[in-house]
């Protein structure tokens, strides 16, 4: 499906985020697959020399296999348009919209596509009374991966209100989103661009081995079940692809994208909510796109050569770079 020539492919990872291992085992996955087709690879590791290096390198691409800040909110797609260099994923505006959980959810809630109600919350705040009734669920504004995500019980340890001295994310971050915790399954779907347009993959269940699914239990080997494709009801599942390209379009989306859900099976189709649209889904062996990817047909190496060959048509059509 992808016919691309022999390129210089500048793979960037590592950084200084949460998610840096992840970055890490997602780049060099990419940096091999690339090299077993033909290409010319040279893996980079994020520091704040970064665009002397690229410079320096002066590769046909930069493929971004960053998480997190400065690599997915951004900073770096800034940096490599004022440079003029190609590179994969989405654009600057739609990275700065898509890491900031509320700014996602007023781009994505007036297209139909269903999200949980929530507001930003003081963390000093939580020490003296709950934003809203419990259960809810805490999280940072803008990390990914489940990094920092708290769910406050009444069963909980946290306390009632929640004890200053309790292990959280209100430890770490002056405000938090806070947002009714949604019972159910959890669900995500994958949004690859190809030639023609992009292209919603399937769905996969998520099934954590205990607890819920955080950022220990998606990248510790057996620690959660991937169930591909998810054992739902059919129309659920077209409500997953639907959404899940919406919002892939919706936010502009380039090269590959992955909705998160949950579903409440009570609700039926009331129940199905977006929880985040992640513009730089993992790459890993692990990784949800390339599994999802394998069962639509598609080999990791061709995941990785599709997502630079949508870089490279956006940058053909601007010149410079930009948001695709």
């Amino acid at each position: 499906m992808s016919d691309l020539p022999k390129l210089h492919i500048a793979v960037l990872m590592g950084g200084w985020a949460n998610e840096r291992p992840v970055s890490l085992m997602s780049g060099e996955g990419v940096a091999k697959a690339l090299e077993e087709r033909g290409n010319t690879v040279t893996r980079i590791d994020m520091d704040r020399k970064v665009a002397a290096r690229i410079a320096e390198v002066a590769p046909d691409v930069v493929f971004n296999a960053l998480h997190g800040v400065p690599g997915e909110d951004g900073t770096v797609q800034g940096m490599l348009d004022l440079m003029g260099v190609p590179y994969t994923h989405s654009g600057l505006t739609t990275s700065v919209i898509a890491i900031d959980k509320q700014l996602t959810k007023q781009a994505l809630v007036p297209h139909g596509i269903p999200m949980p109600g929530g507001r930003i919350v003081k963390s000093a705040e939580l020490h003296e009374r709950d934003p809203m009734p419990r259960p809810y669920v805490l999280k940072p504004v803008n990390e990914g991966s489940s990094v920092g995500v708290a769910i406050v019980t009444d069963e909980g340890n946290y306390g009632n209100p929640i004890m200053p001295d309790a292990k959280g994310p209100w430890q770490e971050f002056a405000e938090l989103l806070a947002e009714p915790y949604i019972k159910g399954r959890e669900l995500t779907s994958a949004v690859v661009d190809f030639e023609g347009g992009p292209r919603a993959l399937g769905v996969t269940e998520l099934k954590p081995k205990s607890g819920f699914y955080d950022f220990e239990a998606k990248y510790t080997d057996g620690m959660t079940d991937h169930i591909c494709p998810a054992e739902i009801p059919q129309h659920i599942t077209d409500l997953c692809l639907e959404y899940a390209l919406k919002a892939h379009k919706a936010l502009g989306c380039r090269g590959t994208s992955r909705t998160d859900f949950r579903w409440d099976e009570e609700q039926g189709e009331e129940g199905l909510f977006v929880l985040e649209t992640n513009t730089q889904p993992g790459m890993t062996p692990l990784s949800l796109v390339p599994e999802q990817a394998r069962f639509a047909g598609i080999e990791y190496g061709e995941l990785c050569e599709l997502v630079v060959a949508a870089a490279l048509r956006d940058h053909a059509v601007k010149p410079g770079g930009g948001d695709g």
